[in-house]
């Protein structure tokens, strides 16, 4: 579904990401781990167009999206949760689930897609009229979850989802995301947890200064010498 070919990526002279290849196949989990400012959020915003890339390409359903406008991005299929979430502090719960159907397409669907992020996340639908900015940091994680949603994508990617979160408010947003994959949505993870996101993920790539450093099934990256002693503290 999305692959990514010798990539690189920089702020000014700032090289951040470094011929990074990855691919994500249709209805997995796909985690991309590493430490705090090995790269992860770059790369997500240069598949979402917010980065023109230096180099390299990035290709969704067979088509080449290096270089097109993040709307364009998006109305193809793919969405994006930022790290924290960032709802719209000053719109209700509401108003901020309908920002999601950004497209004439997915406008065409809000309410169907109302009803079907209600049905995943009850909780919003309790607190509709209340403005984003009263929800705890748990809640407005599942407001942009819903609202990354309202765009009807073919593709989520999570930037970040724990951080900053409680170790119970964690492992019930993880659950959320394994439920979206089984109701068929792809789901690419960028996360610093490494433990939670490889438990849940199909397979998995180790960022390091810009550059992959391993692949595998997740399974075996978490078994694997280097991760266990970098990043696991075992």
């Amino acid at each position: 579904m999305l692959k990514l070919t010798k990539i690189s990526a920089s702020y000014g002279k700032v090289r951040v990401l470094r011929e990074v290849s990855l691919d994500v196949n249709e209805k997995e989990i796909v985690a991309l781990v590493g430490a705090n400012g090995a790269g992860k959020s770059t790369m997500l915003n240069t598949v979402s167009g917010l980065v023109n890339p230096t180099s390299g390409s990035v290709e969704f359903l067979g088509k080449r999206i290096d270089g097109i406008a993040p709307y364009e991005v998006l109305e193809m299929g793919i969405s994006q949760v930022p790290e924290g979430g960032k709802p719209f502090p000053d719109m209700t719960v509401k108003e901020n689930l309908e920002m999601g159907a950004y497209s004439k397409e997915a406008w065409k669907m809000k309410e169907e897609s109302l009803e079907s992020v209600y049905k995943t996340f009850p909780l919003l639908k309790e607190r509709g009229k209340q403005l984003a900015r009263t929800l705890s940091g748990g809640q407005r994680q599942m407001l942009a979850m819903g609202r990354c949603l309202m765009s009807r994508p073919r593709l989520c990617m999570f930037d970040e989802p724990s951080y900053g979160l409680a170790p119970v408010v964690v492992e019930e947003l993880f659950t959320f995301i394994q439920a979206l994959r089984d109701q068929g949505i792809t789901i690419l993870l960028v996360e610093q947890n490494i433990l939670h996101a490889l438990e849940i993920a199909d397979r998995g790539y180790v960022l390091e200064n810009g550059r992959i450093v391993l692949a595998g099934v997740s399974k075996d990256l978490l078994t694997n010498d280097h991760v266990r002693k970098a990043y696991l503290g075992l």
